[in-house]
């Protein structure tokens, strides 16, 4: 194993880390100039026009933008969106939508349920009817849906692409701790035509959202804890900075080990699933990665953010100040995931099979 970045990895961090210094903005602002750095060109095949990168290089951008807690739909778009595309999806599919997201275009999925995130057996239903393909069925916490062109949405009968114009959708805005949107997505009777619909995918689907996912944790930590740090070293209380105090060094410290956790879990499940060996020794190992990667998010990010708010005192909370950014957007991402709670019992239920 060898997680460190290759040049074409470094590369794309440099691009990030100088659109961030030079871009004020970190909302929808700045999706634009994602656009215009061709960063969302990097993992799109060279056939479609793009940089022919994967996950790894992906996971290095997004990474690099959530250390900034920016609120732009990269991880939908290319987590949820183009790496399971181009690991799955029909040639003819991957041309239609593709060369679109180097414009911009946002994409989304749809992974979970009601009561049922990741769900690996959807009630959502497809008919196939000729050429046509009817999808019926609930999802929630879909991130940016009306701002999508188009959703991934898994289904009893595999992944189908769906144009979020489509008549028989119905969005519903739901409430969220940051500024990234959600919605509950209706589908009644959605029509697409029937080469919109393929039948695998579903766990290359869910093996790339949680990678993405863990790098985006990854990066949100990091730059949570930059902030604190900083903080401490500038904030006086009884004429010293507040980091001199012992116990608040060890609640810092305590805070970069468990960055550096998450970090190694982060990198390791997104190496294991970018390297390409089909052997089942090797999917099982990577399966194990991921679970304790997406229980290491969930129980251990948002306790961290917690943290991190109590080291900045009521400053924290304040509006004006990022550290709000961090905290929400660790809230969402670690619900998204289903809780603590289910990714122990998935964790545990794969330690009792083996």
């Amino acid at each position: 194993m060898d997680f460190t970045r290759d040049e074409g990895q470094d590369a794309v961090a440099e691009v990030v880390v100088s659109l961030m210094e030079h871009e004020p903005a970190r909302d929808m602002e700045l999706w634009p100039r994602l656009v215009d750095s061709g960063l969302l060109a990097v993992p799109l095949p060279e056939r479609h026009g793009g940089d022919g990168m994967g996950l790894l290089e992906v996971s290095v951008l997004l990474t690099e933008l959530a250390m900034d807690a920016v609120a732009v739909p990269a991880l939908p778009t290319l987590g949820f969106g183009v790496l399971p595309l181009v690991a799955s999806a029909p040639e003819s599919v991957q041309a239609q939508v593709l060369p679109e997201v180097a414009k911009g275009t946002v994409l989304t999925a749809a992974l979970s349920e009601p009561a049922a995130p990741f769900i690996d057996k959807p009630e959502t239903i497809a008919v196939t009817s000729g050429k046509t393909v009817r999808v019926s069925g609930c999802k929630i916490a879909v991130p940016y849906a009306e701002q999508a062109r188009w959703l991934l949405v898994p289904t009893n009968s595999g992944i189908a692409l769906i144009d979020a114009d489509a008549e028989g959708i119905t969005l519903t805005q739901t409430p969220v701790s940051g500024g990234i949107p959600e919605y509950t997505v209706l589908l009644d009777q959605v029509e697409i035509p029937a080469d919109y619909l393929w039948p695998t995918g579903l766990g290359d689907l869910h093996r790339l959202a949680l990678a993405s996912i863990g790098s985006v944790a990854d990066g949100l930590l990091k730059g949570a804890i930059i902030l604190t740090a900083e903080h401490l070293r500038t904030r006086n209380q009884f004429g010293r900075p507040l980091a001199q105090f012992q116990a608040v060094a060890q609640q810092i410290a305590d805070l970069y080990v468990v960055s550096r956790t998450l970090h190694v879990a982060a990198a390791s499940a997104n190496w294991a699933l970018a390297q390409h060996d089909a052997s089942q020794q090797h999917r099982e190992r990577t399966d194990d990665d991921l679970e304790i990667l997406a229980y290491t998010v969930a129980a251990e990010l948002p306790t961290a953010m917690q943290k991190c708010h109590h080291l900045h005192g009521g400053l924290g909370v304040d509006m004006t100040h990022p550290m709000h950014r961090y905290y929400s957007q660790a809230k969402d991402i670690a619900r998204w995931l289903g809780g603590a709670s289910f990714r122990l019992d998935r964790l545990g239920a794969r330690c009792s099979s083996t």
